[in-house]
């Protein structure tokens, strides 16, 4: 297995890449399983689910052996590959709890689509970025939508077509992460434990309200649905119980 799934009491599930004599590069295996793993973590009863990459380095995006064995592949194939690494992309952005990412070391190519589908990430100090696909002759196709709307067309303009390294840093001000910490377990633990004061379906739809009104016209269709749902929500009994909570002065039962 390259890829492991544990679940704490908290229910916290965290995926690990556990490739690090490729510094966590994914081949076709190793997309297989993170697909796999995070579309099983789906069906559990959990609250976030972390991604990481075990040692030294987050993940140094594709395979150099697998890219090697793409060479001769017809584009039908290529094609065939490429949808899997969507449809990677598609289940972790989709995922309905929130998602976080720890990076060290470096992340590199694919490895930004990773980060870049995930609700929060936290990088270590000294992370090196790279969209590294044009010194290779290739392009960011398929993590490029999840990309650019974490970094904005503006900034991808200028990093899909130089390949630069930036750094921790850099990447905290592209918003590409949200936190750079000499501690960064520790500081993703600390969102953690914001995220499990939280009411577990009250996070969910909070995720799923900015799906479906971000870039939307603020007009009457979208003033209705988000009239209806919080109208929903306070009705719900998840929503009964934290308001009740608070009124009473008390924790409310998923604390």
């Amino acid at each position: 297995m390259s890829v492991t799934l544990t679940i704490t009491k908290q229910k916290v599930a965290t995926l690990t890449i556990e490739r690090s004599e490729v510094h966590n590069a994914f081949d076709a295996h190793t997309i297989a399983q993170l697909i796999q793993q995070i579309e099983y973590a789906n069906t559990l009863d959990i609250r976030a689910l972390v991604l990481k990459g075990e040692g030294k380095h987050f993940s140094a995006g594709a395979d150099l052996n697998w890219m090697k064995s793409m060479v001769s592949n017809t584009f039908e194939d290529n094609v065939a590959d490429s949808m899997e690494l969507a449809r990677l992309m598609q289940v972790l952005f989709e995922t309905k709890v929130p998602t976080l990412c720890l990076v060290q070391g470096v992340a590199f190519g694919g490895a930004l689509g990773l980060i870049a589908c995930c609700d929060i990430a936290v990088s270590d100090e000294k992370a090196k970025f790279c969209l590294s696909e044009v010194k290779l002759g290739l392009i960011p196709a398929v993590i490029s939508p999840y990309v650019i709307n974490a970094i904005g067309e503006r900034q991808a303009r200028r990093y899909f077509q130089t390949a630069e390294v930036f750094f921790a840093d850099k990447a905290l001000a592209l918003g590409l992460v949200h936190e750079v910490s000499d501690s960064p377990e520790d500081t993703l633990d600390t969102l953690l434990h914001a995220i499990l004061q939280n009411g577990p379906e009250a996070t969910k739809q909070a995720k799923q309200l900015i799906c479906d009104v971000a870039n939307k016209p603020i007009d009457d269709d979208l003033r209705q649905l988000t009239a209806e749902r919080i109208a929903q929500i306070r009705v719900s009994d998840e929503g009964q119980e934290g308001l009740q909570a608070f009124f009473d002065k008390r924790k409310p039962s998923w604390q």
